[in-house]
């Protein structure tokens, strides 16, 4: 009897299940290989606050690099702005405000007075003139036949209605094509913003995915590129510069930016395989301006990688013209490995930038 009520029991509990559909799978996604984006470090617990805070940044600047615009780089006036504020409770500005106000129409009445006065002058100058100078015999109209008169009404009623009508501002033709007009334009825009909101609400379309690291203090946000967009390197030299720059806090919880261009396996092997693309771009064999690198290395939650063996790997994938420079390079060849996934990416100029550390950019001394 146990075993017949345990599984009528069973088919009572998927009944209750919503089309008998698994459960998804709530919070973000794992970190695997084949992805691109942005690999930041932060306090640890907070991993949640600086993905929110690294969305945010990531799209400012993202539509800096697109528009041409950069608010960042706007610093504060040189000579404070001597603007008086008043509020509406305040007694002493009301004060103020009325006795201005009477002054002001004080003023106004005192103008309109004296041109009334020239006004009249003028007026009685005119008509004095005129009575001189009109010697011209006045017709009286009060003999004259009632049918005169109608005749002349009708004379004057027909030249009216000869007469075209004034021109309107907006005619009744008019009047559709504007709203038309209004009504297609109110429809693009509501189509543009359900068009936004549907890739805001759908994972898949969403241009920056939080991706779960594993590791404490570790955020990895994916940037899903489109054909002609700005790669995460771009996005990073951006918030740097404008950081550097403007010596403004960005962030609370953020502490390293830095762009992940390559992820594979983490192992000797694949790391040589999928370097090779990195390393024909930004360290090509024909060039005039041979490059000095060095190779930053950090593994987190992976004990199983020999450190020396990756750092060799990485080394010798790139061509002869370009040297090791461990204490000046032109570039850094980044390796995070994160528990058995390796990012990889190339910067410039990481210790002039404060290794990328948003907050030690917005606190330094110039």
């Amino acid at each position: 009897m146990a075993p017949d009520a345990a599984a009528a029991a069973g088919k009572k509990r998927k009944r209750y299940l919503p089309h008998n559909k698994p459960v998804k799978k709530k919070g973000s996604y794992p970190l695997r290989p084949g992805v691109q984006g942005f690999f930041i470090t932060c306090d640890g617990g907070r991993e949640h606050q600086a993905s929110r805070e690294a969305f945010n940044i990531l799209e400012s600047f993202y539509e800096e690099l697109v528009h041409g615009e950069n608010p960042g780089a706007k610093g504060l006036p040189n000579k404070p702005m001597n603007t008086k504020i008043t509020f509406a409770d305040s007694d002493s500005s009301s004060s103020d405000d009325e006795a201005e106000q009477q002054e002001e129409e004080e003023k106004g009445d005192k103008t309109l007075i004296t041109e009334g006065k020239d006004n009249d002058d003028g007026d009685a100058n005119c008509g004095n003139g005129a009575e001189g100078k009109s010697d011209a015999p006045k017709i009286d109209d009060s003999n004259a036949d009632p049918v005169d008169k109608a005749d002349d009404d009708k004379g004057e009623v027909e030249n009216k209605a000869d007469e075209p009508p004034a021109m309107k501002q907006c005619s009744k033709t008019d009047a559709p094509t504007c709203n038309s007009k209004e009504k297609g334009e109110q429809k693009s825009i509501d189509r543009l913003i359900e068009e936004e909101l549907e890739e805001l609400g759908d994972k898949n379309k969403r241009r920056f995915l939080k991706l779960d690291s594993g590791c404490n203090g570790v955020v990895f946000v994916q940037m899903r590129r489109k054909d002609g967009d700005k790669s995460p390197k771009d996005i990073v030299h951006q918030i740097v510069t404008s950081a550097a720059s403007t010596r403004k806090h960005m962030s609370r919880f953020i502490l390293r930016i830095l762009p992940i261009e390559v992820s594979c396996y983490a192992s000797k092997e694949e790391i040589s395989r999928a370097i090779k693309p990195l390393v024909e771009q930004h360290f090509p064999v024909e060039t005039q301006n041979p490059q000095k690198f060095a190779v930053l290395y950090e593994a987190r939650a992976n004990t199983g990688v020999d450190r020396m063996e990756i750092i060799d790997a990485v080394a010798k994938s790139v061509p002869a013209p370009h040297k090791v420079d461990l204490s000046n390079p032109d570039k850094t060849i980044i390796v995070e490995i994160a528990r058995t996934v390796c990012l990889i990416g190339v910067i410039e100029k990481y210790k002039e930038f404060s290794k990328y550390n948003l907050r030690q950019l917005a606190s330094r001394k110039a």
